[in-house]
C-alpha cells in the first residue's frame, strides 16, 4: 500500500496544473459570464494534451493509464472550474466509459478516439422531466423496426445538451415493465427529429450547458444499442466511474478553496497581524485541510481498486456521499475565514460555494448513495415504493 504518486502521475498532475492556470483561468471567466461551454478550440488543446482519454486504451486514441491518473488530471482542472473540466470529466468518468466498457467494437472504433482527440464530446442523457432517480421507470421509448429503433421521449438535466455531438441515452428497449425494459442507445445530434431546450442557469456550474432533449421520431441503426434491454446492472456499473468523477470534482472544489483561504489568510491583516495567526482561523483551516485529504483517499482508494475494472458501489457510493458532504463544509469554513469578501463575487470563493452544492444533487444525490452503502452491508436492495 503506497500513498505516494508514481512519476508519471506527477507528470500528469504537473501538466495539469500549468494548463489550468495558464489557459483554464479565463476560461472559466467566461463560461461563468456566458454560461457558454468550454470553447472547442480549448477542448482540442485538451485533446492534444492526452487529457480527454487519460485511461482510453492506446487502441482507441486515448493514453492507456490508469483511473487515478485521470482522477488526478480531473482535480487538477476542477480547482479552476469544474465547468471548465467538464469535458475531461465526460470522457474519463462519464458516458465514454460507458461505451467503453459496454459499447459494441465498431461502435468504439469510430466514437472513442474522436473523443480523446477532442474533435467531439459524448454526453450522457438518464434523467427525464418525471424521472430523477427512479432509473427503472423510464418512458422515453426506443422503438425497434426491422433494423432500425425509432425513439420518442424527452429527457431532462442533460449537461452538454446541443453542444455534445453524441449522446449515451438511456430509455425503453422493450414493453417489459420496469428494469427489464431498460437499455441505452447512442445517438449524434445531426438525427432528424433531435432538438434541444434552452438552456438552464443555474446557481453554479455555469458553462455546463444544461438543457432538455426532444425526441420526436429519432431514427437510428439497430447496431447503435450500447447496452440492450435488461442491461441496468450494467448501466449502472459504468456509472460508478461516473460518481468518482462527481467526487473529484468536488475535490477539486474543495482544494481550490483551500489554496484560496491560505493564500488570503497570510495576507489579509487585522489588528497588526495576518489572520491566520489567529487560532479560530487556523481551527478552520485544518478542519479544511482533513477534509480534502480523506475526500482525495476515498476517491483515490475506489479507483486503485478497480483498476482492472469498473468501480465498486461500495467504494464509490462512500467516496461521493463523503465528498459531496465534505465539500459544503469546506467552503462554508472558506467563505468564513474571508468574511465579506468571500462573499463578495470579486474574490474566487463566492463562485466556490456555488459550485460546490450541486455534486450531492446530480448523479445520484447524498441520501441515495447512503442508501446504497447500507444495501451492500446487509446484502440487499431496499425497495423505495
Amino acid at each position: 500500500m503506497d500513498f505516494r504518486l508514481n512519476e508519471q502521475q506527477r507528470e500528469f498532475q504537473q501538466t495539469a496544473r500549468q494548463f489550468a492556470r495558464a489557459v483554464l483561468v479565463d476560461v472559466a471567466k467566461e463560461c461563468e459570464r456566458t454560461n457558454a461551454p468550454v470553447p472547442d478550440d480549448v477542448r482540442r488543446q485538451m485533446g492534444d494534451l492526452g487529457f480527454l482519454g487519460i485511461n482510453i486504451p492506446e487502441k482507441y486514441g486515448g493514453l492507456g493509464a490508469g483511473k487515478v491518473d485521470a482522477l488526478i488530471v480531473l482535480e487538477e482542472l476542477a480547482k479552476v472550474s469544474p465547468a471548465a473540466a467538464f469535458p475531461v470529466f465526460e470522457a474519463n468518468c462519464g458516458p465514454a466509459q460507458t461505451l467503453l466498457y459496454h459499447g459494441p467494437e465498431k461502435m468504439k472504433a469510430q466514437v472513442l478516439p474522436r473523443v480523446c482527440s477532442g474533435e467531439m464530446m459524448v454526453s450522457v442523457a438518464m434523467s427525464e422531466p418525471d424521472v430523477g432517480t427512479a432509473m427503472t421507470d423510464l418512458t422515453t421509448r426506443a422503438e425497434i423496426r426491422n433494423d432500425r429503433i425509432v425513439i420518442n421521449g424527452v429527457k431532462r438535466w442533460c449537461s452538454g445538451a446541443g453542444h455534445a455531438r453524441g449522446y449515451v441515452l438511456y430509455c425503453r428497449l422493450s414493453d417489459q415493465p420496469g428494469a427489464a425494459g431498460v437499455g441505452a442507445v447512442y445517438l449524434e445530434k445531426d438525427r432528424p427529429g433531435l432538438s434541444f431546450g434552452k438552456p438552464e442557469v443555474f446557481m453554479g456550474v455555469r458553462g455546463f450547458h444544461n438543457a432538455e432533449i426532444y425526441l420526436d421520431n429519432v431514427e437510428i441503426p439497430l447496431e447503435n444499442i450500447v447496452v440492450p434491454a435488461g442491461g441496468v446492472r450494467d448501466l449502472m456499473r459504468s456509472f460508478n466511474m461516473e460518481r468518482l468523477g462527481n467526487a473529484t470534482c468536488a475535490l477539486g472544489i474543495a482544494a481550490g478553496a483551500l489554496e484560496v483561504a491560505l493564500d488570503y489568510t497570510q495576507n489579509r491583516i487585522q489588528f497588526g497581524k495576518p489572520i491566520v495567526d489567529f487560532q479560530a482561523v487556523q481551527l478552520r483551516l485544518a478542519d479544511m485541510k482533513v477534509d480534502v485529504e480523506a475526500m482525495r483517499l476515498l476517491i483515490h482508494r475506489a479507483a486503485q481498486a478497480a483498476e482492472d475494472g469498473l468501480p465498486s458501489l461500495m467504494d464509490t457510493s462512500i467516496a461521493k456521499s463523503f465528498a459531496n458532504e465534505a465539500v459544503r463544509r469546506v467552503v462554508a469554513h472558506g467563505i468564513q475565514v474571508m468574511g465579506a469578501n468571500g462573499y463578495n463575487a470579486e474574490y474566487p470563493m463566492e463562485q466556490k460555494v456555488r459550485d460546490s452544492w450541486v455534486w450531492g444533487i446530480g448523479g445520484g444525490h447524498i441520501d441515495l448513495q447512503k442508501v446504497n452503502i447500507t444495501s451492500e452491508m446487509v446484502g440487499r436492495r431496499f425497495s423505495q415504493r
